[in-house]
């Protein structure tokens, strides 16, 4: 969404109408995840993409109708693994996509106003769209965790329900459809409500400027994350060395924790690559008083056994021990720094996808991805 709102912008300034189609959900093979979207002018043009592929043809069609009838519009597109490839997926796959013209009762301009000042300031928010049954089809709601909400989904005990759930959302960084009683009865299917996440970026958090610190900054921004390296040796914590980092913080890592890791939540990773017991044992024992998905420790075997034995004279329980990644990474056979950055981001990947073990796709069984609808 946040790549499309200058073209919406600019569009609507003009005095153009738009549509917007947006995935709320996939079944089999996507290219694109819920949230993914595309807009479209009533003159035809597009911007951004919901598949990557020939769908994009259909979905200008059905955003012009759209805007034609002013009703928003669930549409779905299936295809089976022959005509996959001509549609711009890798293999058989359903999208479904939310379409509707922009205004009310839907995206109004208090809520894009509200949603682009929010995304351009990168502050969490979450936009929750009413996308089946209930006379306000289309009807939406932004939430903030700092202000009154804007907007409505058309009834005082849906839109009470929907903030709880959609906060909780944006809490975690997630996207989904969730479904509703006309009142926000839990028990009851009769409404969906699509609830659409824009947080922050997660955080990785790199302990030790070493050249494997250096490798999985790269790779790490490739996914997405806003990553931090930490050393309290400024002669190695450097810009120059880390240029791809996007902070680099000259301070023992305990040190640092305590003062940005009441921040930290489920979606973001710590990994301590200092194999040295001055620096790591304090790190891991800091790290694991946050809530972070994912703490992982370098070290041979020898190594970790050994870090293990000085976390449990520090006081360190074995519960909490489970949550230490150490050895860190997946055993692919890594050696260099950038396979075992690799390593290490396959690792938080599978951990953070819950249902999936990180063997081999060819020796499980079972959907290759998880259905989102």
């Amino acid at each position: 969404m946040k790549e499309i709102l200058a073209d919406i912008e600019r569009w609507r300034e003009a005095g153009r109408r738009v549509a917007l189609a947006r995935v709320v959900g996939t079944q089999g093979s996507a290219p694109r995840e819920p949230g993914a979207a595309m807009a479209v002018n009533e003159d035809g043009e597009a911007a951004g993409s919901v598949s990557g592929g020939c769908v994009e043809t259909a979905v200008v069609t059905e955003a012009l109708d759209a805007l034609a009838t002013g009703k928003p519009r669930l549409a779905t597109f299936g295809y089976s693994d022959d005509e996959a490839f001509a549609v711009g997926l890798t293999c058989g796959g359903t999208i479904r996509l939310f379409v509707e013209p922009l205004g009310p009762p839907g995206m109004g301009e208090a809520i894009f106003l509200a949603l682009r000042d929010r995304l351009a300031a990168a502050r969490p928010v979450v936009l929750a769209t009413l996308i089946e049954a209930g006379a306000a089809l289309g009807a939406a709601m932004l939430a903030t965790p700092d202000a009154p909400p804007i907007g409505s989904l058309g009834d005082p005990g849906l839109d009470g329900a929907v903030l709880r759930d959609a906060l909780g959302h944006l809490d975690a960084g997630t996207t989904a459809v969730r479904r509703y009683g006309p009142h926000g009865e839990a028990t009851l299917p009769d409404a969906a409500v699509f609830i659409e996440s824009f947080a922050p970026p997660p955080r990785m958090l790199i302990f030790g400027a070493v050249d494997f610190a250096a490798a999985l900054a790269r790779i790490a921004k490739v996914l997405g994350y806003w990553v931090t390296v930490c050393d309290a040796r400024p002669v190695f914590a450097t810009q120059a060395r880390f240029p791809m980092a996007d902070e680099i913080v000259v301070d023992w890592p305990d040190r640092y924790l305590a003062t940005v890791g009441a921040d930290l939540c489920a979606r973001d990773a710590i990994c301590v690559l200092t194999h040295d017991p001055k620096f790591d044992i304090p790190a891991v024992v800091a790290a694991l008083d946050t809530a972070a998905g994912y703490i992982g420790a370098m070290g041979s075997r020898r190594t970790a056994a050994d870090r293990e034995q000085r976390l449990r004279e520090a006081g360190v329980g074995a519960e909490a021990l489970t949550r230490v990644m150490a050895p860190i990474g997946l055993d692919i056979g890594a050696r260099t720094p950038e396979e075992t950055a690799i390593s290490i981001c396959a690792e938080i990947v599978a951990l953070r996808s819950r249902n999936h073990t990180g063997a081999p796709l060819r020796a499980t069984v079972g959907p290759i991805h998880n259905p989102v609808f």
